[in-house]
């Protein structure tokens, strides 16, 4: 069966408040319009979605230029009717169109697979909820025989209607066939003077169409964003959805209220997360791991038995099994760490490869660096990479000792074994198994005195 699959996303959005799009608000990291795309894109791999733009369509043509979307403008916004009707003529009269809505994050790929396998060929096919307060949702009207007969929106209902728990979720499959007679002959004459595309329901009851009905179990996913509020609620039932599953999987949650994922998380078993982790881009963790409180992992592998102390943040890198970073690590992208290596509080490296076994544990910035195994880097060292205009390399031999407060001033190379004296500035390359060290001489002044404060001179 061909489907040919329509988004709605031409809303104005003045509830949020903002000059972004209401659709290109983020959800876990991604718009809004991106995660209807992506399960779009499950149930109809071979072919763009369409999605029906109006307000600031050029953004969001920029924003999700990765996507398969053929775009299509409502050049004016009258109603949801009018909008689907917008779509009619990229929509081949033979196929099933899937109606969905752009501000409808959360639905699921199963929910929509079980709305197109089960709804027969020549029906009409639409998902309800049951929601114990159903304001703000229209709802659905059944006869006596529990058919549908209509969805009355919010703003229309009577008090009877109001009473009505089934709300209608706004995603809808219909033959094409029915809509190209239907859209056109949508009236407007409501509260809202809009084409509402519920109104094709009634259509249907007249032309005594079936109408096959899909009620999700779980509520939420039908749940649409029209303020921040909302964003920020379906904000955590996304985050929650993502826990649960984790926590099945066998990773230990210390607080699953408290851990947000904005983007792709793969971890391994008998992981521990702590509070207030955040995971950002594409993130592989493996088993056996501690990720400290409050850090964050961004575009980031990371081996087997890692800890990751507190407040430590790791982006575009790769850390090996058995290692230790933080607290307060700030690791860059670029860089690679070696199986059992230390990298301790307030360290910071970018753009380095780091051996087995190194130690970096203390307050020291390592850039664009070549470093060796069972290297010891003393605490407030320093690699100056930058000359103001150019980077440049620092190598470090295996089993090098580089003392506290030291200055290496690239390009530069420190042979295996060699030691630095702390405090040293070193200029030259180092040569292998020596010590090498650059120092001013020390002296003391016995007739120095400090200065003392001047005295105010009264006016």
């Amino acid at each position: 069966m061909a489907i040919s699959i329509v988004i709605l996303a031409a809303g104005l959005g003045k509830r949020m408040q903002s000059a972004l799009p209401k659709v290109l608000h983020p959800l876990a990291g991604k718009p809004l319009l991106e995660h209807v795309v992506l399960i779009a894109e499950k149930i109809m791999p071979s072919q763009p979605v369409l999605v029906v733009h109006g307000h600031q369509g050029e953004m969001l043509q920029h924003k999700l230029a990765h996507l398969n979307i053929q775009w299509i403008e409502q050049s004016k916004q009258l109603g949801t009717g009018h909008a689907a009707q917008q779509a009619l003529s990229a929509i081949a009269s033979d196929n099933q169109v899937l109606i969905l809505c752009g501000d409808v994050p959360l639905i699921s790929y199963e929910t929509l697979k079980e709305l197109v396998d089960g709804t027969p060929k020549n029906a009409m096919g639409i998902i309800t909820a049951i929601f114990s307060d159903p304001t703000g949702f229209g709802r659905v009207v059944r006869d006596a025989h529990n058919k549908v007969i209509k969805v009355v929106e919010d703003k229309d209902t009577d008090h009877t209607q109001q009473t009505i728990k089934e709300i209608n979720s706004g995603i809808y499959l219909v033959p094409a066939r029915y809509l190209k007679n239907w859209l056109p002959a949508l009236k407007n004459n409501n509260h809202q003077n809009e084409y509402y595309l519920t109104d094709i329901i009634q259509h249907a009851v007249l032309e005594n169409i079936q109408i096959h009905t899909v009620q999700t179990q779980r509520p939420e996913e039908v749940f649409g964003v029209n303020d921040r509020s909302q964003l920020a609620n379906l904000e955590r039932l996304y985050q929650k959805r993502i826990a649960q599953k984790l926590m099945l999987q066998g990773v230990s949650l210390l607080d699953p209220n408290r851990f947000d994922v904005r983007g792709e998380l793969f971890v391994g078993k008998d992981t521990t997360i702590d509070i207030n982790v955040v995971i950002d881009g594409k993130v592989t963790i493996g088993s056996h791991c501690i990720i400290g409180p409050h850090s964050v992992l961004r575009n980031t592998i990371i081996g087997d038995h890692v800890e990751i102390k507190a407040h430590s943040l790791i982006d575009g890198a790769e850390v090996s099994n058995h290692c230790i970073i933080g607290p307060f690590a700030r690791i860059r992208p670029g860089t690679i760490i070696s199986e059992k290596t230390h990298i301790g509080n307030f360290v910071e490296i970018k753009n380095s490869m780091i051996g087995a076994a190194t130690k970096i544990n203390h307050l020291s910035y390592i850039g664009d660096s070549e470093i060796g195994s069972q290297v010891n880097i003393g605490a407030g060292t320093i690699t100056c990479n930058y000359d103001g205009i150019n980077k440049h390399k620092t190598i470090i031999g295996h089993r090098a000792f580089i003392g506290s407060n030291t200055a290496l001033v690239a390009p530069i190379t420190i042979g295996e074994e060699a030691t630095i004296g702390a405090g040293s500035t070193i200029t030259s390359n180092a040569p292998a198994h020596q010590l090498t060290l650059c120092r001013a001489k020390q002296m003391s002044l016995a007739n120095w005195r400090r200065p003392k404060k001047k005295e105010a001179v009264e006016k």
